[in-house]
């Protein structure tokens, strides 16, 4: 007897970021479209400026706090493209936290920066400076991993970041 019920919706998921993500030109590039996002606070997290990178990490530090937004609605396949974009050098975790127009705590899924005693964090990311210096860049660079992306045997996200991003010797290590 053939079944009558359709086949399953598969779940949205909803996604804190904090980095690059935050701007919707970004956005639109993996996910060919801007999803519906809103305000929130991740509580008890750091924003690190990554020495060699323009996108931060965030790391749980206690008395702290990350701004960002939640992008709604994530499907499994866009979540899957985030898995690669943010590629081993983060880990996806559940975290709470709170919309800032309604304080509502929500638990989402999140990019935590894999090396928890990574020496090449420092200070606090700016969002602003990251839009004025290297928004631009950073889209091309994306777009390059999107078409990457679709090449059998594609390369990781961060092959494609160093051959847009060549480090500058400032006369550091």
């Amino acid at each position: 007897m053939a079944s009558t019920n359709p086949q399953p919706v598969a779940a949205l998921h909803n996604v804190f970021v904090y980095g690059s993500l935050l701007a919707d030109d970004v956005a639109r590039v993996l996910l060919n479209r801007v999803p519906a996002s809103s305000p929130a606070i991740l509580h008890n997290y750091h924003r690190f400026s990554i020495k060699g990178r323009v996108y931060p990490a965030i790391l749980p530090i206690e008395n702290k706090q990350v701004s960002g937004k939640v992008l709604s609605g994530i499907t499994p396949f866009e979540l899957h493209i985030l898995d690669e974009f943010e590629d081993v050098e983060y880990e996806r975790q559940t975290v709470d936290v709170y919309l800032m127009d309604s304080s509502e705590k929500l638990q989402v899924s999140t990019y935590v920066w894999s090396n928890k005693t990574d020496p090449k964090l420092y200070g606090e990311w700016d969002f602003q400076e990251w839009q004025r210096l290297h928004k631009e860049d950073f889209i091309k660079m994306s777009l390059g991993f999107m078409e990457e992306l679709q090449l059998p045997e594609s390369k990781p996200r961060v092959t494609t970041y160093e051959s847009f991003f060549q480090p500058k010797n400032d006369g550091q290590s």
